[in-house]
């Protein structure tokens, strides 16, 4: 596995390269992110991934100083998945000067749910995206579902730009009780783990409802709310909306529940896609 620190070694080094396929992450790599590798190992001629947390998309408040940083356990598990190509900048590699120029998404898309709670987020999400893609420049970029609202945005922002990059997105991958897996998981306690599970199954819960045939989709949502609550959760939002744009949805469009909430001191967010056909 190469190691590249800076644009021009990773330039230099992709040269030979017609087609990679890209997986960015921000390190501490769990078996979601080896998933996206594996699964990016077929769609391309080289393989790359990238570890780089960026501070662009971390509120004031947030947990940038903290966020974990896990570097010969990361490597140990790209080199053994089958990485070619593993880009390593740090601060002053990718971003040399202020990043003054920024993307900012379609605010009718990235000023709901996670934007609406993480303010600016989304812009540091595009331009971080937008900035490896400039490195990388790959044929097929891979991300996880779990992150449904920035793989949106995402392959909004490449259809717009015109992009020539294939945006695949891949299904979360979950823990046996069905946690979706994250890097935040590593937060929780013992007893927050046993717990966390709650957070797919209201997501469940609220599918079931659907399913069953219940039209007000607000009583849905509003008691989602309450049942995470009343087991000591924070919860910022259980939403159920329209697949094709994350609007409030009208009669007979394909839905999405989508949900995000603090247990503890660690905030989740998980989503699933509704089938009302079966």
């Amino acid at each position: 596995m190469y190691i590249a620190r800076t644009i021009a070694e990773l330039r230099e080094h992709l040269g030979a390269y017609r087609r990679p396929a890209f997986v960015p992450t921000m390190g501490n790599l769990h078996d979601g992110h080896l998933d996206l590798v594996r699964r990016a190992k077929p769609l391309g001629d080289a393989t790359v991934v990238s570890i780089f947390v960026n501070r662009l998309q971390f509120l004031p408040h947030e947990d940038f100083d903290t966020y974990p940083r896990t570097w010969d356990s990361d490597c140990e598990k790209l080199r053994a998945t089958g990485c070619d190509v593993l880009f390593a900048p740090d601060e002053k590699a990718l971003y040399p000067e202020p990043q003054t120029c920024k993307v900012h998404p379609d605010p009718v898309l990235a000023n709901i749910l996670e934007g609406h709670f993480r303010p600016g987020f989304f812009i540091g999400v595009c331009t971080v995206v937008m900035k490896l893609f400039s490195c990388v420049q790959p044929a097929t970029a891979l991300f996880g579902k779990k992150d449904y609202q920035q793989l949106m945005i995402i392959r909004h922002m490449v259809r717009q730009f015109a992009l020539p990059i294939e945006i695949v997105g891949v299904e979360t991958l979950r823990a046996t009780d069905g946690l979706a897996l994250s890097s935040r998981n590593g937060y929780l306690s013992e007893t927050e783990r046993a717990e966390s599970v709650q957070l797919s199954k209201a997501l469940q819960a609220m599918a079931e409802a659907v399913r069953s045939g219940e039209r007000d989709l607000q009583a849905v949502e509003t008691r989602a709310m309450e049942a995470l609550g009343k087991r000591g959760w924070q919860p910022d939002y259980l939403v159920l909306r329209r697949r094709s744009d994350l609007q409030a949805p009208s009669p007979g469009d394909p839905l999405v529940a989508l949900a995000a909430a603090r247990l503890g001191a660690t905030r989740l967010i998980d989503n699933l896609e509704i089938d009302t056909q079966s």
